[in-house]
């Protein structure tokens, strides 16, 4: 595969200002987002794909036709065209470091930006390796922009490589998933796959079937304003009991003090004054009897302050967003185990581990396309100091090809 043209048409698609907006209820909820969909449209077209269709919410979905002469089941291959609203993404200025050599990279030499492995040791693992940057201002876009060239990149090279034989293969790239939308008006039907694969992971060899159960909720905190010389029995002050409930949650059960599958509760906003305070939280837990207790837990810390005050002041909303796709994957493991042995057969140690997180996966796992995850190859995503190796992009590249590859031997 070529390396200078995956570099070429990765810096395109990020040089694209794709940030969603999570205040928009519309689809797509930014206008940009129509930006790299229309591009893709055309070089989809251009590479030789078939059924190239972009619909009216900013969905793009296309086919590569089977070169078998028997049947074989319909795979997918899912990456969102968004990037993350947590973070600036206009003006992206991808900077390239060939044959990084271990040491610091100075992202922004007059801010002082430096991106060091002393502090994030997964550099050291690409020495030697091309290293595309931001320059310190901006989020780089690799999630999911690394995944939407490696789709398009396998797409031109099965096509242009007719002796490797594939069934039918559908791709499809999604707006908002940053904003947690991605999936909701995904038809399933109309995409018509046997299972597919998002390409939205992070590191080399990750392959995740398994992720957070999700819920959103609000807190909502009535006071009561009065001048402070007056106040005595009068002033209900919101923002103190917004510390009230903020210190009745688990104080180590929050993301910084949590692994693996131990869940959370995130206070990711707070805004307030005496006469109203909001918090923000997600809770999440990739147990579902966990999940549900954890919600009745937040609840009941509420109920429990309103008795304590005498008077029903806090309000919680809980709204679920996702759930662990495990459930929807288990019945077709044969999907993981062909991921796992394309990766094998490349050279690449399958690093099979549960999200903490979500993916558009899981919601489409749920709406009848079990969907696992696979790594796009970016690290430290939604942020000045993401990057990603080019090599990782091949390597996700080439995993994808294997897969076609995989699946039609299999199922001859």
């Amino acid at each position: 595969m070529q390396k200078e043209k995956i570099i070429n048409r990765f810096l395109r698609y990020v040089k694209i200002d794709t940030t969603s907006d999570p205040n928009n209820p519309e689809f797509p909820s930014t206008e940009k987002q129509w930006d790299l969909a229309k591009l893709l449209v055309k070089e989809l077209r251009e590479i030789g794909m078939s059924d190239v269709h972009l619909d009216e919410n900013c969905y793009i979905m296309a086919t590569l036709p089977s070169t078998v002469n028997y049947q074989v089941p319909t795979i997918g291959f899912v990456a969102h065209i968004d990037t993350s609203p947590d973070f600036n993404g206009t003006n992206v200025n991808p900077q390239i470091h060939k044959n990084y050599d271990g040491n610091d990279i100075v992202l922004n030499e007059k801010e002082n930006i430096v991106l060091s492995p002393a502090y994030f040791e997964d550099l050291l693992q690409y020495k030697g390796q091309t290293i595309i940057t931001t320059d310190g201002t901006t989020l780089l876009g690799a999630d999911d922009k690394a995944g939407v060239t490696e789709i398009v990149s396998a797409m031109e090279y099965l096509i242009n490589h007719p002796e490797i034989k594939h069934g039918t293969i559908r791709i499809c790239f999604t707006p908002d998933e940053e904003v947690g939308k991605g999936a909701h008006l995904f038809d399933v039907e109309k995409f018509g796959a046997e299972w597919a694969y998002t390409m939205d992971g992070s590191q080399i060899g990750e392959l995740e079937y398994e992720n957070f159960n999700a819920a959103g909720a609000v807190v909502t905190i009535e006071g009561k304003s009065v001048h402070p010389g007056y106040a005595k029995g009068k002033m209900i002050n919101s923002m103190l009991i917004a510390n009230e409930f903020i210190s009745a949650l688990p104080s180590k059960e929050i993301p910084q003090e949590t692994t693996g599958y131990e869940g959370f509760f995130h206070l990711h906003d707070i805004s307030g004054n005496v006469e109203k305070t909001t918090l923000e939280y997600i809770i999440r837990d990739h147990d579902m009897e966990l999940f549900v207790n954890r919600k009745k837990q937040f609840q009941s810390i509420a109920d429990d302050l309103n008795k304590k005050i005498g008077k029903e002041l806090i309000a919680v909303q809980i709204k679920d967003q996702y759930y662990n796709m495990k459930e929807k994957v288990v019945p077709v493991m044969h999907s993981i185990d062909i991921a796992e042995e394309a990766m094998k057969d490349l050279g690449i140690k399958p690093l099979i581990k549960a999200i903490r997180g979500g993916t558009d996966g899981s919601q489409l796992s749920f709406k009848g396309l079990p969907c696992p995850n696979i790594f796009a190859g970016g690290h430290n995503f939604h942020g000045r100091y993401e990057y990603v190796p080019v090599e990782s992009i091949i390597k996700a590249t080439q995993v994808i090809v294997k897969i076609t590859e995989i699946v039609a031997f299999r199922f001859k």
